[in-house]
């Protein structure tokens, strides 16, 4: 097969060059941008395993199962309230299942819009996009099944404490008073205490509950632990928790767009998210970027061709027939990735 034939064709694994920077998104149409990055990086094009023509293609896409998720989560917060305890066996064989397929969707940018969340939906979506974003990241990281099991159980009740807190403070359109913040931030304490008394519930499930607002460098909450110092499954969650917060609408801010969000929590690696976890979860949505339609802060659309490995944020974007380095232009960026 000559590297022409390939127009058209999807791989199955990312094609990378020799340095591993990805050329080709796995599942992507190749392009004749595409051939011509796979002649200047010298790929062995023989060894590029292609998609089963006659595969039927992507699986369904997961809206209605995010909604029906959410849908289960918010029924799954009025139970809890009523009985005052937690449903583990129902959690376990219905809940997480459909969390778990959603994260198994092979378009990564589909997943992160259908979880996004927009005002009153916000609280039960989000434990649903907690869940399926730290499933993701779990994967990345290499965890093993059992950490596997226990990080998707704790995602999705890594807010489970929040039951407890008034309705009138969850859906505050404005700033929160001392006083009300203070409540706010005992949901880590109130969701600890209850996960802990749940008969057949690893402890660890619990420690999120408590841990996922700690920070790297002791300014979080409720204990203001250090480092290292918070379990890895309450570090992988956080990450989770910051980037579904900051790309989600809420009743006192809009959705942050792309660049903003990848910025802030980069800077957040610094001192407040664990470095590694952070780096794992940026490193794999940018070079997901490769081949994808995104629209640029001046409205223009455009579709990423090339990421610079020295300044990964700013790639080189195709618009209409002219390329546009944005490392090259800082006041242009990344407002949203389409889908």
């Amino acid at each position: 097969m000559s590297l022409e034939e390939l127009l058209g064709k999807q791989a199955e694994r990312d094609i990378t060059n020799a340095a591993g920077l990805v050329l080709v998104p796995a599942r992507f149409p190749m392009e004749q941008e595409h051939i011509r990055l796979l002649e200047q990086h010298r790929v062995n094009y023989s060894e590029v395993i292609l998609m089963d023509n006659n595969a039927s293609g992507l699986e369904p896409a997961p809206i209605d199962l995010v909604s029906e998720a959410s849908r289960y989560s918010k029924n799954l917060f009025e139970h809890i309230l009523r009985k005052k305890k937690v449903p583990l066996l129902e959690i376990k064989n219905e809940l997480l299942p459909m969390v778990q397929e959603i994260a198994e969707y092979p378009d990564m940018f589909y997943i992160f819009a259908a979880v996004k969340a927009k005002d009153e939906e916000y609280i039960h979506k989000h434990s649903v996009g907690v869940g399926v974003l730290s499933i993701m990241l779990g994967k990345w990281l290499g965890l093993g099944k059992a950490d596997m099991a226990l990080l998707s159980l704790a995602a999705v009740l890594h807010d489970v404490g929040k039951v407890k807190i008034p309705g009138e403070i969850l859906q505050q359109p404005g700033k929160l008073t001392p006083e009300e913040s203070a409540e706010m931030k005992r949901h880590t304490i109130y969701g600890y205490e209850m996960l802990k008394e749940t008969v057949g519930l690893n402890s660890r499930v619990a420690q999120v509950a408590l841990q996922h607002h700690e920070r790297a460098d002791g300014r979080g909450y409720p204990l203001r632990l250090k480092g290292n110092q918070p379990d890895l499954l309450s570090r992988i969650v956080a990450v989770a928790d910051v980037y579904h917060a900051m790309s989600s609408s809420r009743p006192y801010h809009e959705a942050l767009p792309f660049h903003e969000v990848i910025d802030r929590m980069r800077k957040g690696a610094f001192g407040q998210l664990d470095p590694h976890v952070s780096a794992v979860f940026l490193d794999n949505m940018i070079k997901g970027l490769i081949g994808r339609s995104v629209k640029l802060t001046d409205g223009r659309m455009g579709e990423v061709v090339f990421i610079n490995p020295h300044d990964d944020t700013h790639p080189l974007v195709k618009v209409g027939e002219s390329f546009l380095d944005l490392s090259g232009e800082r006041q242009l960026h990344i407002e949203e990735v389409m889908v």
